[in-house]
């Protein structure tokens, strides 16, 4: 039986478990100028990182419930904020278990990152 909510990961995708539907997977990837970071749900392209101050993303066409969204956008931030600031992944688990209890998201902490 799959859990009510949380979060799954695998190399650079994750997945987001909410009522007890997973969604995903969600990853990232740089651009081939290597100046931006692509963001894609299941294969496709929805938004763009060019920079601190430039960012692009509409995941309407996929129909994901408000929630989802917001959790996926919390662990997107989270997680390219810690690679491109070259945290350790300790460091990382644990901006990410913070930054899910800053925006009320910690519902859908799990436990390595329960820190």
């Amino acid at each position: 039986m799959t859990d009510s909510k949380g979060l799954r990961f695998e190399d650079t995708r994750f997945w987001v478990t909410h009522r007890r539907c997973e969604y995903g997977p969600f990853d990232y990837e740089w651009s081939e100028d290597l100046r931006g970071i692509e963001l894609h749900y299941c294969g496709v392209k929805f938004g763009e990182v060019c920079s601190v101050h430039d960012l692009f993303a509409d995941m309407k066409e996929f129909g994901l419930p408000m929630r989802v969204v917001e959790v996926a956008c919390v662990v997107f931030g989270s997680s390219l904020l810690g690679i491109t600031g070259g945290f350790s992944a300790k460091e990382r688990d644990t901006l990410l278990a913070n930054n899910l209890r800053q925006f009320d998201c910690d519902d859908f902490l799990t436990d390595p990152f329960d820190v």
